[in-house]
Order: C-alpha cells, then structure tokens, then sequence
C-alpha cells in the first residue's frame, strides 16, 4: 500500500473534516479527495466548511462507485453525531488530520502521521 494518497488518482470518496477534536463536523463526497481538501483548506469553497472553518480531514474512505459514495454520505449525514463520532474513532482516534498542507498529500491513515514525527 503506498505511503500517500494519489492525488491524480480519481476515486469516489466520502469524507468527513472536523473544525477541531469534538468540533464542528461536516461531510462530503468527491471523486478527486486532494482536489477538493485543497481547496476546502484554502477557503474556495463558499459555505459551510468555510464559515465554520471546519478544514482537517479526519476520516475518509473510498467506493466503486461515484452512487454508492453518494448513498453512503447520505446515510452519514443522515446519522447522530453520536454515531459519526464513533466511525472517526474507529479510523482515527486522535483526529490527526489527514491532509498533509506541506506536501498536499492525503494521508493513508492515522499511522502514517504519527510514524512521521
């Protein structure tokens, strides 16, 4: 498995960022994840991960499919934050955000950030 996230590769992702550990969520589906953080982490995007400046990828995962990705962001939209809460933790405990500002890469997972520092 490599190191990074391709960021040329386009693959449907739902996404969840977080303005801070327990803070504001929001979520998101796309089929380029290093085109989108970057610009969410660069305020292009107008709305609510802007005004509420809800930038750290803390939880992603990847589809088939640009519909099943879609079904499966309702579906989390759709959840209790309760439960939202317990998906994140379940990929990334300590909220370590997964896009990587220096380099633009999207992070594997959780391991790849702390194994770095």
């Amino acid at each position: 498995m490599p190191d990074a996230y391709n960021r040329h590769r386009k693959t449907p992702c739902v996404y969840l960022l977080a303005s801070k550990r327990d803070g504001v969520l929001y979520c998101g589906v796309t089929s380029n994840l290093h085109d989108r953080m970057s610009k969410h982490v660069n305020g292009i995007f107008e709305g609510f991960s802007k005004k509420h400046c809800v930038h750290s990828l803390i939880y992603y995962e990847m589809h088939d499919s640009m519909e099943a990705a879609i079904t499966r962001e309702k579906r989390i939209k759709d959840w209790h934050r309760a439960w939202k809460i317990r998906l994140i933790h379940s990929f990334n405990p300590e909220w370590i955000d997964l896009y990587d500002r220096n380099s633009g890469e999207i992070l594997v997972g959780p391991a790849d950030v702390v194994g770095a520092r």
